[in-house]
């Protein structure tokens, strides 16, 4: 990759009832990444650089009630968190997007696809967890984000949740919002799963990590056992459920094959 980075530039899109503040970098087709459960958008920091630098317009919105981005929590579904991201699209007017989500971001991406299939040309679903994971790995998650317990006990949380052996889960110490969390999680609850998780209009990536406790080996074939050859299943050695932070260059190399496959 070339050693300049691209600029990055701040934009604020205002809907009905949200201000979302979008971090910008790159020219080229427009690829949108959604951060995880509770996390900020800064978390794609390196992917967002490398993706820049590889030709396309890098969009990160931050969902609401992290950084600047304003609007209701209460009483929300996914259909909501994902119309933010579709009136980003729109404001951008750069064309259809690829939008990838992260963990959690992967219900917001899938809802979109789903509600807005004109606004988007590709779904990446990176370390998404299996249609059903232990109900124990939620709570891992919320410990994790629990400031008040000690940096040594969080560090042994994230290392079992989200780092594979050998990753420094501790610049994940910060960054989380865990009242953002939590209602997130209530959006989820107030969703009909099979709303987003039964509609595919569009091609998939299934970007995947090796170690990821929310998707054991048994079920990694199973968004493509779902939808056939729309899914294409990719696999990041050595990553877990962070794996942005874990291996941010394959996932810019996997990311940028895949998205130059769609054109040819």
């Amino acid at each position: 990759m070339p050693s300049t980075s691209p600029a990055r530039t701040t934009e604020f899109v205002h809907t009905a009832t949200a201000v979302i503040e979008v971090v910008v970098e790159g020219s080229g087709p427009s690829v949108i990444l959604l951060p995880s459960l509770g996390r900020e958008s800064y978390d794609y920091d390196d992917v967002a650089t490398g993706l820049a630098q590889n030709g396309f317009r890098v969009s990160r919105p931050q969902p609401r009630g992290i950084g600047r981005s304003t609007g209701p929590l209460e009483d929300i579904t996914l259909h909501d968190l994902a119309a933010d991201v579709g009136a980003v699209i729109e404001e951008q007017d750069n064309g259809a997007a690829v939008v990838l989500g992260h963990a959690f971001g992967h219900y917001v991406a899938r809802m979109l696809a789903a509600d807005r299939p004109d606004l988007v040309r590709g779904v990446v679903v990176a370390a998404a967890g299996a249609r059903n994971y232990p109900a124990a790995l939620t709570a891992l998650t919320v410990k994790c984000s629990d400031s008040s317990l000690p940096e040594v006990e969080r560090i042994g949380y994230l290392q079992t949740g989200f780092f594979a052996p050998g990753n420094d889960p501790a610049e994940w110490l910060t960054g989380w919002y865990p009242e953002v969390s939590k209602r997130q999680l209530a959006a989820s609850a107030a969703t009909p799963k099979d709303e987003w998780w039964e509609v595919a209009h569009q091609p998939i990536l299934d970007l995947q990590s090796a170690l990821d406790p929310f998707r054991p080996r048994e079920t990694a074939n199973e968004l493509r056992d779902r939808f056939g050859e729309l899914v294409t299943v990719t696999v990041i050695p050595n990553a877990s459920h962070a794996l942005m932070p874990e291996a941010p260059a394959q996932v810019v190399r996997a990311l940028t094959d895949w998205i130059q496959a769609l054109d040819s």
